[in-house]
């Protein structure tokens, strides 16, 4: 493959992708904003296909939250279909700012935190990446504690199922830190926790290798139970014909936009740091298929599989069982135990590993390059991820779907506005690699931090979540809102702290630029290909 070389190293491919000679790459060794992790990787690594991204969405969304989603909604009144509605709806929504920055990926081979550098400058880029880390730290936790009772609960019934009596198991004796649970519980969330920390400290690569055998097997498995429920129950069940209690006037609309900014919000840090993966991607086309392929059908099937199969769950065991762990708990077969725990034990892993511990490995990476490694900003992540302890965000639908969706919602779509007008609109999707690693490169500005991107976030997320709100007895915001006037603005939280930050921080670009900003992308002076 031929390229054109540009000043400093940068080498500009015919498909439009950049790569840094090793060269250039070396002598960024020394700078405090660079190490190997954070650097732009080879072209000759750049290897993931079509369905590598599809695998990895296939993967990230099966998962017992998932599963559960609808679960939620319906709970709050939807009939199924208009559960099954918001939730695509949402998903669609979501992957438009995800493909917009999943670009700068792929194109540069860089990952998140370095890419914020451009619109945050080299050190204010940390504020946006330490808050994506800090969501991903508190989902780690939910997701492990949720693999941890998975593993639980099927032990239990695989033991009950070949001795007879489980009793030490499930009634060992408890611990105090902070639940009531066995110890039995806490010895099953420590191996999951384990286990997520193993895969990571292999790197992206055995990430991709996990997610590529573990996405067909997870399918097949589930597309299974929820055949086998319906054989069992001789029909679909009861939950398909129920209509909801909302029907389609008022009390729907109601509480359709805080639900869908919910299932946007399931996502929307995901819409953030794409480029992590995206930065091995082979092609553009390749990315963005893959990803348009997997994330809204995953995520619509999934919890139509979860519909199906609970709705049939009520003919069969005369009760609506939405928890797949307690449904599994009830076979009687420990063959299907056995894979029963091994799928649901890899549905959390693939999410796990993806979703919560890549993000904030290269985010604390880029608070501090110089000692932190991508492995060690895991094994960092998996610890603030137990000290958080945010299992509790799953006593209700309420508390889950609007307290944490609904709020980390608006903080993530305001970053998300800045990073999309400054690298789309203001750059014109240009930028200076060699620059993005130096402290007193073009993206330095006052002192490292852009303040044009701060005012930005602080506005967005400020009008967005000023007016945060919970149902009386239902969570810790006062019922009419913060700030009363701004309640109605908190309805579609993500969206408008979006709107908002991408707007006004074009207009500050635009109108207040910053000097010596303009980069040329390529040159015509051919070279050869890039390590």
């Amino acid at each position: 493959m031929t390229a054109a070389t540009m000043p400093g190293g940068e080498v500009v491919f015919p498909d439009g992708r950049h790569a840094l000679t090793p060269e250039a790459d070396a002598a960024l060794d020394g700078s405090p904003l660079h190490n190997e992790d954070l650097a732009p990787v080879p072209m000759k690594k750049r290897t993931w296909t079509t369905y590598n991204y599809l695998a990895l969405w296939v993967g990230m969304s099966i998962n017992v939250p998932s599963w559960l989603l609808a679960s939620g909604l319906i709970a709050l009144g939807m009939a199924w279909y208009q559960a099954i509605f918001t939730i695509f709806l949402g998903n669609v929504i979501v992957l438009v700012p995800m493909l917009l920055i999943s670009h700068a990926g792929t194109k540069f081979g860089l990952p998140y935190p370095v890419i914020a550098r451009a619109s945050f400058g080299v050190w204010g880029a940390n504020l946006p990446a330490l808050l994506r880390a800090g969501v991903a730290c508190g989902w780690f936790g939910i997701q492990t504690w949720i693999g941890g009772t998975a593993l639980f609960a099927v032990v239990g019934a695989l033991l009950l199922t070949i001795t007879g009596n489980n009793d030490w198991w499930t009634n060992a004796a408890q611990i105090a830190i902070g639940t009531s649970n066995p110890w039995t519980v806490w010895l099953c969330f420590i191996i999951f926790w384990l286990l997520n920390i193993l895969i990571i400290l292999r790197g992206m690569e055995a990430i991709k290798r996990f997610e590529n055998w573990a996405a067909p097997f997870l399918i097949v498995v589930f597309l299974v139970l929820m055949v086998w429920m319906i054989y069992q129950a001789g029909g679909l069940g009861p939950v398909v014909d129920n209509p909801g209690t909302l029907g389609w006037g008022g009390d729907f609309w109601a509480v359709f936009p805080l639900s869908l900014m919910g299932m946007i919000a399931f996502w929307s840090t995901l819409s953030l740091n794409m480029p992590d993966f995206t930065r091995f991607g082979r092609s553009q086309r390749e990315q963005a298929v893959g990803q348009a392929l997997g994330l809204p059908t995953t995520m619509t099937l999934f919890p139509l599989v979860g519909v199906l199969t609970t709705s049939a769950t009520v003919i069969v065991y005369g009760e609506a069982i939405w928890d797949p762990v307690a449904l599994t708990g009830k076979l009687d077969n420990p063959i299907a135990l056995l894979v029963m725990l091994a799928a649901l034990a890899l549905a959390t892993l693939t999410t796990n590993v993806a979703a919560n511990v890549v993000s904030p490995s290269y985010d604390f990476s880029n608070a501090w390059p110089s000692k932190i490694s991508f492995k060690t900003g895991g094994i960092i992540t998996g610890i603030i991820g137990i000290l958080i302890m945010p299992w509790n965000l799953l006593a209700t639908p309420e508390l889950y779907i609007f307290t944490w969706l609904g709020f980390y919602g608006g903080l993530t779509g305001a970053i998300a506005g800045i990073i999309v007008a400054d690298y789309w609109l203001i750059r014109k999707t240009r930028l200076s690699l060699t620059d993005l690693y130096k402290p007193q490169g073009i993206y330095r500005y006052a002192r490292g931090w852009n303040w044009r991107a701060v005012v930005a976030l602080v506005v967005g997320a400020f009008l967005a979540l000023g007016g945060a709100y919970s149902a009386p007895g239902t969570g810790p915001f006062p019922e009419n809102g913060f700030i009363p006037i701004l309640k109605p603005v908190y309805d579609y939280s993500w969206l408008a702290a979006l709107l908002i930050a991408f707007v006004l921080y074009w207009v500050l670009a635009r109108f207040i630029p910053e000097k010596n900003q303009d980069v040329v992308d390529a040159t015509p002076v051919p070279a050869e290909t890039a390590a």
